[in-house]
Formats: C-alpha cells, sequence, structure tokens
C-alpha cells in the first residue's frame, strides 16, 4: 500500500467509559497492519468523533463502548455523520455489547459489531474487505 492509498482509521471511545486496554490493543493491530490509526482518547461526545473523523479524512470509524450506552450512542453518531454527508465512512463497533441489540446497531448503519475475544486479524481483514478508497 502507498502512503496515498492507506486506509485512515478514526478510533474513538464515546460516552463515560474509563477503560480504553481494548481500543489500544486494536487501534496497534491497524497500525501494524499497514492503516493510519487516529485515536481519539476516552469520553468522546457523538459530535467530537463525527468533527474528528471529518476533520481528519478518515475511511472508517472504530468506536469501542463498555458502559451500556452503544443503543444511545452509536445511532447518534450515524445520523450525525449522515447529516454532514459522510455516512460514507464505514463504521465497526466493538466492546461489551449485548447479541440482541446487535440488529439494531447494524439497522442504524454500524457495519459490524466485534466482541470480546474477536481475533485481531478477522477486525483488520474486515476493514481491509469494506472500506472503499
Amino acid at each position: 500500500m502507498s502512503s496515498s492509498k492507506k486506509i485512515r482509521v478514526l478510533m474513538a471511545k464515546p460516552g463515560l467509559d474509563g477503560h480504553d486496554r481494548g481500543v489500544k490493543i486494536v487501534a496497534r493491530a491497524l497500525r501494524d497492519a499497514g492503516m493510519e490509526v487516529i485515536y481519539t482518547g476516552l469520553r468522546q461526545t457523538p459530535e467530537m468523533v463525527v468533527r474528528a473523523a471529518i476533520d481528519e479524512g478518515v475511511h472508517c470509524i472504530g468506536l469501542s463502548i463498555l458502559s451500556g450506552a452503544h443503543n444511545a450512542l452509536f445511532p447518534k453518531i450515524m445520523e450525525l455523520l449522515k447529516a454532514e454527508g459522510a455516512d460514507d465512512i464505514l463504521v465497526t463497533g466493538g466492546g461489551i455489547i449485548p447479541e440482541d441489540d446487535i440488529p439494531s446497531l447494524k439497522k442504524a448503519g454500524i457495519s459490524e459489531i466485534f466482541g470480546p475475544g474477536t481475533p485481531l486479524d478477522d477486525i483488520v481483514e474486515y476493514i481491509k474487505a469494506n472500506v472503499k478508497l
């Protein structure tokens, strides 16, 4: 991959989570796979996530959440992306998300949900296969 064709991924922790070990591990795996990764840090609002994604010109947003607020925050992020004309950005989620909540999150536009224990190679390959450069 040439540097002009690198996949750019924004990794974000929306909401009040105070734990970011998992998102940092995924970010490192994506970086090691040749992607450019921007990590926004903890306690991001949906507006902050969307603004950073647009400003950074990313191809993918990886959301990580443990707090249980995914049903409110993930759809809000998708709504804001659409309002900004940026709903072509691939959005994935991960963290502690009950199986029963996944269909509604996908209906809202989240492309895929990666739960605890997902092999890092699976995440890397999914993003490579689904990002439109």
